[in-house]
């Protein structure tokens, strides 16, 4: 009773200068987003940004580098809906050149190199682990843990997006090559439409009987030209059962590479490669591909020539590429991610905005606008709710996506690319023989991967900078 009775008696000025006290430590306390998710080590979902010392919501920079309309499209299809879906975040689109026609931008490594880092990116899978090898980039392991982000993508495309075992990018579209083919040069080569090659033997039997030239000797028609369309090596690498990694180690020089490189060789021997040039040449001057022309047996494409082969004069179907022996399909992806540049200032908010444009709403946003009816998403959900698994001919694309090759990831992805074309030209030209030229290849691409990491663990910076595909 006694210290009930005293602190009735306590002075009404102590009271309100208590309770002022209080209040000004509760506003210190939270008016700095000081939310956290205990079980995750991280800021909470909701945290830093909803609160800020303008008490607006927080703006973030978002760079890209796609042209032809995307920023209007992009921001109507996908950015508006999360701005209002998370009105405590703005996304500023900024769009930035690649350099020198390559999947990299000279002037996003200047900005982080600089400090002044956008807080979301767009850049080529492709040069995930190059960017990743030399700290360009934020890891975004924890986050991507924390969200289960692995379990929703394709695995092919999940690994492309690591590096060092850690998580450094959220893919977001894919694409996928298979053979389109002419039904109607099949028919008049007396072969049935409805039964594409599905072995390299078969394909190079149906081949030799389309190959048509005039009067001066020129090809008015061809088969097929392994190197046109997506006959890159590493194309036929893998229909010949080869690999380009195995273990870590980088491996050109496979044996089956090597078949595959003798193989391309051969159709210049056999068809004159002079004569082949000259023909493609001449496709190339009509501003289409040469398979719309309706002079060409076979090529090996993507999904996206699709968007093309409307209103044809003759008939087609797509099928999947010829392997070795024929047991099996075969295809490789490519395609573009999201990152956080080294050095980004509003992580939290970064995350979520990659999180909602690479995930599952905003992927099938972008996928259903009127524009998208022939692209592939990086999630097989998404794809399956737009019927593409059932859509002919999409659905020969589809199905091979659970399997598909992607290039290896490796700081030197960039520079074995460029190995890798340049061998395949000298080849193909009948300068060089084939095990030669990627034992050649190997040699260069071990001793540019050993400048590369030696650079890398020294923490000195590469004079030479990043190897960008050109």
């Amino acid at each position: 009773m006694k210290v009930f009775l005293n602190r009735r008696k306590m002075p009404v000025l102590f009271i309100l200068v208590l309770l002022v006290t209080v209040i000004m430590v509760w506003n210190a306390c939270f008016s700095k987003g000081a939310a956290f998710d205990f079980n995750s080590g991280l800021p909470g979902k909701n945290a830093a940004g909803s609160l800020n010392k303008h008490n607006g919501p927080v703006t973030i920079s978002f760079w890209y580098s796609w042209v032809g309309g995307f920023q209007d499209e992009f921001y109507d299809t996908v950015v508006k809906p999360f701005e209002e879906a998370n009105p405590d975040i703005k996304v500023q689109m900024t769009f930035i050149e690649n350099s020198d026609n390559s999947q990299g931008s000279d002037k996003l490594l200047t900005a982080i190199a600089g400090g002044k880092a956008p807080d979301v990116a767009m850049i080529d899978r492709f040069i995930v682990g190059e960017w990743a090898a030399m700290g360009s980039i934020e890891d975004i392991s924890a986050y991507a843990i924390r969200e289960d982000m692995a379990s929703i993508y394709y695995k092919s495309v999940w690994a492309e997006s690591q590096y060092d075992g850690k998580t450094y990018a959220l893919p977001w579209n894919m694409d996928s090559r298979a053979m389109y083919y002419n039904k109607t040069l099949m028919k008049q080569a007396g072969f049935n439409p409805d039964k594409p090659p599905t072995t390299i033997a078969g394909l190079d039997a149906m081949a030799a009987k389309m190959f048509k030239t005039s009067g001066d000797g020129a090809y008015e028609q061809v088969g097929f030209i392994p190197w046109t369309g997506q006959g890159f090596l590493y194309t036929h690498g893998w229909n010949f059962g080869g690999e380009w990694e195995r273990s870590g180690d980088l491996t050109p020089n496979d044996p089956q590479n090597v078949k595959a490189l003798e193989w391309v060789q051969g159709y210049a021997e056999r068809y004159d490669v002079k004569k082949l040039s000259k023909f493609s040449e001449m496709m190339r001057q009509t501003g289409r591909n040469a398979f719309l022309s309706g002079k060409v047996g076979f090529v090996y494409e993507g999904n996206w020539l699709l968007n093309e082969m409307e209103n044809l004069d003759f008939e087609w179907g797509v099928a999947p590429m010829p392997t070795i022996d024929g047991s099996r399909s075969v295809t490789w992806s490519g395609g573009w991610s999201f990152v956080m540049p080294k050095g980004a200032k509003n992580k939290e908010e970064a995350w979520r905005f990659m999180k909602y444009i690479s995930g599952k709403e905003g992927s099938l946003l972008w996928a259903s606008r009127e524009g998208g009816k022939n692209d592939l998403m990086c999630i097989p959900e998404v794809n399956a709710k737009l019927g593409l698994d059932k859509k002919e001919p999409m659905k020969v694309f589809t199905e091979l996506l659970g399997n598909a090759h992607i290039r290896p990831v490796t700081p030197v992805g960039g520079y074995m690319w460029d190995e890798m074309l340049r061998v395949q030209t000298l080849a193909m030209n009948l300068q060089g023989e084939p095990s030669e030229l990627l034992n050649e290849m190997k040699k260069n691409v071990d001793t540019e991967l050993a400048r590369v990491m030696g650079y890398a663990n020294s923490g000195i910076e590469d004079p030479q900078g990043p190897y960008e595909q050109p």
